[in-house]
């Protein structure tokens, strides 16, 4: 068996230097990193605060830009994109779901989960009502679509921007945190929409420190001080069918 080559990859940094300037000096946070995600996989992003974490979702999203190597994602060459080319592929190919929700609080539910399909100019305006109701059925949220942000609690949030993030059907989710601000029981019903969603397809990529949902997750990428300080694929009893697909790989190699 062949490995899979670089076509086949939803994300691919290849040697990612970053570094931001702090006073009068410049401070590196990730220095020559390189990964690569294959499409279906669930992917853990750990490590201590501080060491590179969220500067690597910054990277694959387009939000900030490394200051040399590459960052592929679905395709395209991200870090060669201007702002304006950047914030129409965001909206086609990533969904990102936040710590604190970001929900815009003047709107209710339902229309959080249209703004992007809004944004994107995707869909009529009625298929973009019933697309935003069948995704907050999805996510269980069908008889909350009126109510405002602040009127619900924050596990019924975070699971209103996990349908915010599907709104344009992205092949990649982002997750930085997104249990952070959850009890452990909110937690764990949110994680389960993530395995739903990953074995209908869905890449996703979640940054935590939550170590119970860590060992669920199948493979897991642990940062330290700007680089992958370890990268394994674990929990067998969770595999995606890809997962296990990528391990037969790399056993035949």
């Amino acid at each position: 068996m062949n490995d899979h080559n670089q076509g086949d990859r939803i994300v691919e940094l290849v040697d990612v230097q970053k570094s931001y300037q702090v006073g009068g000096g410049e401070v590196p946070v990730l220095k020559g990193l390189s990964l690569a995600v294959e499409p279906g996989e669930f992917i853990a992003i750990t490590g201590p605060s501080g060491n590179g974490k969220s500067t690597l979702l910054n990277m694959i999203t387009g939000i900030d830009h490394p200051n040399s190597g590459d960052v592929l994602v679905n395709g395209a060459q991200v870090n060669k994109m201007s702002e304006n080319e950047l914030a129409t592929w965001r909206g086609e190919n990533i969904g990102i779901i936040f710590q604190f929700f970001q929900l815009l609080p003047a709107l209710s539910l339902e229309q959080n989960v249209q703004m992007p399909m809004e944004f994107a100019g995707k869909f009529t305006r009625k298929e973009r009502r019933e697309r935003s109701l069948h995704l907050l059925d999805l996510v269980g949220l069908s008889d909350q679509a009126h109510k405002l942000p602040g009127m619900v609690s924050g596990g019924q949030q975070q699971r209103a921007a996990i349908a915010r993030a599907l709104a344009n059907d992205p092949p990649l989710l982002i997750a930085d945190e997104p249990t952070g601000n959850l009890d452990s029981n909110t937690a764990g019903t949110i994680f389960e929409l993530f395995q739903q969603l990953v074995e209908q397809g869905k890449t996703l990529l979640m940054v935590t420190h939550d170590g119970n949902l860590v060992k669920r997750i199948p493979r897991i990428v642990e940062i330290r001080d700007g680089f992958i300080y370890c990268d394994s694929i674990t929990a067998p009893d969770v595999f995606t069918r890809r997962t296990a697909e990528i391990l037969q790989v790399e056993k035949n190699q």
